[in-house]
């Protein structure tokens, strides 16, 4: 089958000619890595390495797939073709190419286009969506992912991420699709000269920029701090630049990685969940003497903050950052007698329960959902006409909405806000580090370490898979010396506690969550990455206790899981 669709591929006369001397050059395993399957929708839409075949972002199956986004459109809203669908783009290689792609196969179908004038990120592109009426959107970029990977995220009209009921009806559309070769456009110069591209450009920007700066709860006290900001080479360089500059504070860009550089050649990984991506920006901030780093990702989606405290950076995680937004939000409602009386907060099954305790305190709700934003977006949509108000939602995995005028995470109102809180605090001679160990002390030491086992290609899908079957039939009714509470399987949507099984009211995921007295976990396949993500989850007496406790459970896991691959790789033999 593979050879097949090989061969098919190289006899394609309209095949281009670069994507056909990269099919010449391949090797046996290049072949069967980029044939074996075709590339699926996971958390962030699709994503894969750039290059030639079914299981590859290239030209042809980027157009499979917004064609079947389109006929998607066109079968579930009457007004698609007037609503239109707004595109975006990130920094990555070719991805102007496949965004000028998407625009001719939508033409094709006589549907407008809003495509931006250059590189914008993704909260601008789903604020967009909402504000010009869009039927949908799309977003080219694949996050934080190495830079031979490319995607497209595909939005509803409220600039959410399909969800996955919607998802599966562009799916079989897509999959209908046989012949990515025939697929029909119109040439991008065409389609603007009859009026269906329109462009958007520095007015988006600004109607977007004034609905961010309504995050703030003192925009106009003096302002004191320091910021270091990095995009990371992506796309939130000019706008994540402006919404600092302009809210006053003194701003110190990380010039090298103000470059919209595909490659991103200064760093190892352009992600602002790692550490080693801020190297630049602790060394400008050790020399500016700022108060604060801040980097978001490539699609400016995530946000990543250091801060200075007892002579050092200190990295927050998702979930502090997380934990001091809810507190300080609820805490400033509060005082000013402006706390909803049926305000919702909203995380992911895989967030720690420090922001929880935090909402409790203040007798917030906290409704907790899938991972995946588009889940967060869907919770918001649900309660838009209803008694309930929209406070915040946060995933650990550094995103962040903060106000209802986006339906995905959102780095720009993140920058905004966590600025405030920083600057509010130095005025009182502290550091978020300060606020963030007083909550320690009143709800007590949540901590959290994310453990990612890197498994690519087919080799690596199919280990994940037997690891993820060895978990799910192990009852680990005690571990750590720890009784087990109960068990969690989203993939059968089942609860396991007490000898007795419950249904899960949430949709189907690959995904297991163990509960014991004092900790958790949860392995969960990337959807956006070959890798799988152990989250391990602690509440101590103490921070070291805590982490030293995580550190063991960390290490037992890793074992676990060799033991399984072990296993399976001599069965496999």
């Amino acid at each position: 089958m593979i050879k097949t669709l090989y061969q098919q591929w190289l006899n394609e006369p309209r095949l281009e000619a670069e994507l056909k001397k990269e099919l010449v050059e391949m090797t046996e395993s290049d072949m069967s890595e980029a044939f074996y399957k075709p590339l699926t929708f996971g958390t962030g839409g699709m994503r894969g390495i750039v290059g030639v075949g079914i299981n590859r972002m290239n030209i042809y199956t980027v157009r499979k797939a917004i064609q079947g986004y389109a006929l998607f459109l066109l079968k579930t809203n009457p007004n698609a073709k007037e609503h239109g669908v707004v595109i975006a783009y990130d920094n990555r290689h070719f991805s102007q190419d496949f965004a000028k792609a998407a625009v001719e196969v939508l033409a094709k179908n006589g549907i407008q286009a809003y495509l931006f004038e250059a590189i914008r990120p993704t909260p601008l592109l789903s604020y967009a969506v909402r504000d010009t009426h869009a039927a949908g959107g799309i977003m080219v970029t694949a996050s934080h992912n190495p830079p031979q990977y490319n995607g497209v995220k595909m939005y509803d009209s409220d600039g959410c991420q399909l969800i996955p009921r919607l998802a599966d009806q562009v799916i079989e559309l897509v999959n209908d699709i046989d012949d990515v070769f025939s697929i029909e456009t119109m040439p991008f110069d065409i389609a603007k000269a009859q009026g269906l591209v329109e462009i958007l450009g520095r007015n988006m920007d600004n109607k977007y920029l004034n609905d961010v700066y309504q995050v703030q709860y003192y925009p106009n006290i003096s302002k004191l701090l320091k910021v270091v900001f990095t995009p990371l080479h992506g796309a939130s360089r000019e706008i994540g630049l402006r919404s600092l500059v302009e809210n006053g504070y003194d701003v110190y860009p990380v010039e090298a990685q103000m470059i919209a550089d595909p490659n991103f050649s200064t760093v190892k990984s352009p992600n602002p969940e790692d550490v080693h991506a801020f190297a630049m920006a602790e060394a400008l901030g050790k020399e500016k003497s700022a108060d604060l780093l801040i980097a978001t990702d490539p699609d400016g989606d995530r946000l990543g903050v250091a801060v200075y405290h007892d002579k050092k950076y200190h990295y927050l995680t998702g979930n502090q950052t997380g934990a001091l937004f809810i507190d300080y939000m609820l805490k400033t409602l509060s005082e000013n007698d402006a706390l909803p009386p049926q305000g919702v907060l909203f995380n992911t099954i895989v967030t720690n329960d420090f922001g929880a305790a935090i909402a409790r305190h203040y007798g917030v709700e906290m409704v907790s959902t899938l991972t995946g934003f588009k889940f967060i977006g869907e919770k918001m949509k649900a309660i838009e006409n209803s008694d309930k108000t929209f406070i915040m939602g946060y995933e650990e995995s550094y995103g962040y909405v903060l106000k209802d005028i986006v339906r995905d995470k959102d780095s720009i109102q993140a920058i905004v806000l966590i600025s405030e809180m920083a600057n509010r605090l130095k005025q009182e001679g502290k550091t978020l580090i300060d606020a963030l160990n007083t909550l320690y002390d009143t709800h007590g030491a949540y901590r959290d370490q994310l453990v990612n086992i890197a498994l690519e290609g087919q080799a690596g899908e199919k280990a994940i898979n037997q690891i993820m079957q060895a978990f799910r039939k192990n009852a680990m009714t005690s571990f750590l010396n720890r009784s087990l509470i109960y068990k969690e399987d989203y993939q059968l949507g089942e609860r396991y506690e007490n000898g007795q099984t419950s249904v899960l009211n949430f949709p189907q995921s690959d995904v297991l969550k163990f509960m014991y007295e004092d900790f958790w976990f949860v392995l969960r396949p990337s959807g956006t990455e070959p890798k799988l993500k152990i989250y391990c989850i602690h509440k101590g007496k103490t921070i070291a206790e805590a982490d030293a406790f995580l550190e063991t459970l960390k290490a037992e896991l890793i074992d676990l899981v060799e033991q399984y691959q072990t296993k399976n790789e001599e069965v496999n033999r």
